[in-house]
């Protein structure tokens, strides 16, 4: 074992552990990221935001105090998918120094009458037992869709539990963050964008090309390359999301092992690999961006997507 994996190991026993569990299967996991804003590239404005809702309350209550604000509340980001959603919200958690529980729909949900509902409860319990806590709902559209357009009742019993936990974060404690990621924030129910539920609205758009610069770098590390010209390469990935530049990567890989078999000796990956793995693949932002761009401009009543109108005139997305 190498110094940094023994260091890696020693780290991750360090981590302090919460685990939901029912019939002896583990539900859900918490941990202290190590992940802080300094390993998100880029998203100024985005980090800007989040640092004044969550991460300065906790740092400097006593003058958010003063104007009647209090540490805790829940942020919702949005965007297409690829972004780094999921990482952004690791590094709040880094920021503050706090437990992390990452819920999936699939932790949640049960045959039984009512045990979802538990499920999600629990999950909040120890959240508030274990504060500072970041509490991360991925794909919340699928637990917080709008309950005018569900069938079942169990599905609406739980969007109403979940609106009753985050009204409850107000009344038991002060450092409970809950932050939901969703690529589609149109869908879900209404009375989730309230005052004190998911109010603070984040648009978390593709990487720009520096930052897609560096997701390239950090994708092709301890790999076999030649002298790559990867600014250009970057430049001619507009609207590429981090997911998109990492599959470039793998077909690049791909074509640079195919002649590895042919010659018998290791060959490196080229700018032709990349050159050409990109211009055979197009932004998959794209179409997230024509479906956003729909309902900004005809279904937006209180202009909640601006932000992604204003994005795609300025990239000039069509």
């Amino acid at each position: 074992m190498s110094d940094r994996d023994d260091i890696a190991d020693q780290r991750r026993k360090k981590l302090k552990l919460i685990t939901f569990s029912k019939e002896d299967q583990s539900l859900v996991e918490s941990e202290k990221p190590q992940e802080t804003f300094r390993d998100v590239g880029g998203l100024e404005e985005v980090k800007k935001k989040i640092r004044m809702n969550f991460i300065l309350p906790l740092k400097q209550p006593e003058i958010f105090a003063a104007y009647g604000k209090e540490a805790g509340g829940s942020l919702l980001l949005y965007g297409p998918p690829g972004c780094g959603k999921t990482f952004l919200a690791r590094a709040v958690a880094g920021e503050i120094d706090a437990n992390f529980l990452h819920i999936e729909l699939q932790a949640i949900l049960s045959m039984y009458a009512g045990q979802s509902e538990h499920n999600l409860h629990d999950i909040f319990e120890k959240a508030r037992e274990s504060k500072p806590c970041v509490i991360f709902i991925d794909e919340l559209d699928a637990m917080g869709g709008s309950r005018h357009q569900m069938r079942q009742h169990h599905d609406r019993m739980l969007v109403n539990q979940l609106l009753l936990e985050l009204d409850g974060l107000q009344a038991h404690n002060e450092q409970v963050f809950v932050i939901g990621a969703t690529n589609t924030p149109w869908y879900l129910d209404s009375a989730l964008r309230r005052p004190g539920r998911f109010n603070h609205l984040i648009f978390v758009p593709p990487p720009e090309e520096a930052e897609r610069e560096t997701i390239l770098e950090l994708k092709l590390a301890g790999k076999p390359v030649e002298a790559l010209n990867l600014a250009r390469i970057a430049a001619e990935t507009k609207l590429f999301s981090g997911a998109d530049l990492e599959q470039v990567v793998k077909d690049a890989v791909e074509s640079a092992m195919e002649r590895t078999f042919e010659s018998g000796n290791i060959e490196p990956i080229t700018n032709e690999d990349l050159k050409k793995a990109a211009k055979s693949r197009k932004a998959t932002t794209l179409e997230w961006f024509a479906t956003a761009r729909n309902y900004a401009t005809f279904s937006d009543v209180n202009k909640d997507y601006q932000t992604v109108l204003d994005y795609a005139k300025k990239h000039g997305v069509k």
